[in-house]
């Protein structure tokens, strides 16, 4: 122990050697961020050179920065969709990448309302794995012992499907928890969890959370962290045991398993870990037994140091309803990470989340950065974009995140903004400000404007024989309700009120917004259950006039002033719910299934 006492980086005392070996290298790669930046893009020029994609800009073999800028243009995934078609298709030509296309990662992001298909290669995985090496090596730093317990983590597969030339298209975190580099990672004491793999690579979301749920209840004195990638997962897996908590302590008391988990191997992996606890089913009866589940997890879970879910961007909402069942636990937000690309991590977890920032790593993608100016309307024609790299960042300045990858995407704008709020070495560190154009989020969702008003468009069909048409309309994330699910605010012209629209007709109405929303929505909906029924909320003749009224007595021009599709302030919200004639919900789930539309 006195040799690992001193060990020392930094960014602080590290818990052991492998440690210091991390925290080394974060501080290698940050404080040389524009040479390995520099080398990274010549290494993807050189490598990507004789790909159908480079060869159509003329490179001429250069690898240097300028060069590459001035021939490569900024892009969109619109831009890029003929070559990932013929990707997925089965081309396996080297259109976009050198390296075989291994995969591809579907993101929550959609494009004409099928998730967008992110190309990859095999060697990102260990480009990922290396990221998540890093995040215990930080963690320890702030949270001393969690060596000495585990980690009650609801983590979760979710459906995959193959494209029509056979290459199969999952999510970024399916595709690494069904990795090797997952599923046979060596043992490591600070990375021990309660869930078995088995019951994480459940493709049954049911059997998943019943079977980690119940292996976090038999282990619970050794639980010192519990989590989900995103807080609206946590906050599912609580709902879930308020609904389940009955049938969970029978398996306890019992020793013997629920009948409804029928997966072979997860059986198999739990039957080794189930025996009869009467003691600890009586415990559990009586915190779950009551109304009051104010601090339930660390009721149940009594040596929690910290949860571990991302509470940035729209996952913000959630942050009163997780201090709710937490007791006011810390907030850990570790990583930054999408379908195309990992892009860094928190080197102060345990601060508040509205002070989180993410430092860039520079060794996992070439970066650089749009200035974004929320006034403007995006980029035109007369003014192409003067993208900055990543040393010539300012503190303060927002920017949009585009990436050129090893796996062939080149200046490819993500749609992240970030908020620049400091360096570490010579590496930025970012405040995640939100993603563009998105209205409405639950969970791994994403709804613009764009579709939420044709929602609205073909729902609003459904009150034409009625004489009655949609005046003007809102919409809110609910995420009171676990699971949280969208609200419409809609105000109605009502020509013949003896033939109103009835409370069936309106209920169809939810439905046919559903219907309209993109895939990763009705997923959410049909398989994850993770968003709850959409619910449109009619309001009286004339809230909307009052609504402007308000934002007029609020200093807003009364010419340039214009309905908000989406609200969250509260005095708006109490304004609006003040003016509730009737609410109504979808009455069906929407259609959803897993193949993708050819």
């Amino acid at each position: 122990m006195a040799v690992e006492s001193v060990l020392s980086s930094p960014l602080g005392p590290a818990a052991c050697e492998k440690d210091e070996k991390a925290l080394q290298f974060i501080e290698e790669m940050t404080k040389n961020a524009d040479l390995v930046q520099e080398k990274l893009l010549a290494e993807i020029l050189s490598r990507n050179a004789e790909t159908e994609y480079l060869r159509r800009f003329q490179l001429g073999g250069a690898t240097d920065r300028d060069t590459f800028k001035s021939k490569i243009p900024v892009i969109t995934y619109e831009d890029l969709q003929p070559e990932i078609q013929r990707i997925a298709n089965g081309d396996r030509s080297a259109i976009l990448s050198a390296h075989p296309i291994s995969e591809f990662l579907t993101s929550s992001g959609t494009s004409a309302g099928e998730r967008k298909l992110m190309p990859t290669i095999q060697e990102e995985l260990d480009r990922r794995q290396l990221l998540y090496s890093l995040l215990m090596p930080v963690m320890n730093l702030y949270v001393p012992g969690l060596d000495k317990g585990k980690g009650l983590y609801f983590l979760f597969v979710k459906s995959e499907t193959k494209t029509p030339g056979g290459l199969l298209a999952r999510p970024v975190l399916t595709s690494y928890y069904k990795s090797e580099q997952f599923k046979t990672r060596p043992h490591d004491p600070y990375m021990v969890y309660t869930s078995p793999n088995e019951a994480i690579l459940c493709a049954d979301s049911f059997q998943s959370m019943y079977t980690q749920m119940l292996c976090g209840l038999y282990q619970q004195n050794e639980v010192l962290r519990v989590g989900a990638v995103f807080a609206s997962g946590l906050l599912r897996a609580i709902r879930f045991l308020q609904l389940n908590w009955q049938q969970l302590v029978r398996d306890i008391a019992t020793g013997i398993l629920n009948p409804k988990i029928t997966d072979p191997s997860v059986r198999e992996c739990v039957s080794h870990l189930l025996k009869p606890n009467p003691e600890l089913a009586e415990f559990i009866t009586k915190e779950c037994s009551g109304e009051n589940w104010d601090g339930i997890i660390t009721r149940i879970w009594p040596n929690t140091k910290y949860l571990d879910v991302i509470v940035t961007g729209a996952m913000a909402q959630y942050i009163p309803t997780l201090d709710y069942y937490s007791g006011g636990l810390p907030l850990a937000c570790t990583m930054y990470a999408s379908s195309e690309c990992y892009f860094g991590l928190n080197l102060k977890p345990m601060c508040k989340p509205s002070e989180v920032s993410y430092t860039i790593m520079p060794n996992m993608a070439y970066f650089e950065f749009l200035p974004h100016d929320p006034s403007s309307s995006g980029l035109t024609r007369s003014s192409p974009p003067r993208l900055v790299d990543l040393a010539d960042l300012e503190i303060g300045k927002e920017y949009e995140l585009v990436i050129t990858t090893y796996a062939g995407l080149c200046r490819y704008r993500v749609g992240d903004i970030l908020r620049v709020t400091g360096f570490h070495n010579s590496a930025p560190q970012f405040h995640f400000v939100r993603r563009k154009n998105v209205l409405l989020s639950i969970d791994s969702d994403k709804t613009d404007e764009a579709e939420l008003q044709k929602a609205v468009d073909n729902a609003s069909e459904l009150l034409r024989e009625f004489n009655t048409s949609v005046v003007e309309y809102t919409s809110y994330a609910d995420t009171k309700t676990i699971p949280g699910h969208y609200v419409i605010y809609w105000e109605l012209l009502v020509k013949d009120p003896s033939n109103a629209p009835s409370k069936e007709v309106l209920n169809q109405c939810c439905l046919a917004m559903e219907e309209s929303m993109n895939s990763v929505y009705r997923q959410g909906r049909v398989a994850d259950n993770s968003i709850g029924p959409l619910e449109i909320r009619v309001v009286k003749s004339g809230t909307f006039e009052e609504l402007m009224d308000y934002a007029i007595s609020r200093g807003a021009s009364i010419n340039q002033y214009k309905v908000p599709r989406c609200v969250n302030f509260t005095p708006i919200m109490e304004l609006l719910d003040s003016r509730v004639l009737s609410a109504h919900f979808s009455p069906a789930q929407p259609h959803w299934t897993p193949e993708r539309r050819r």
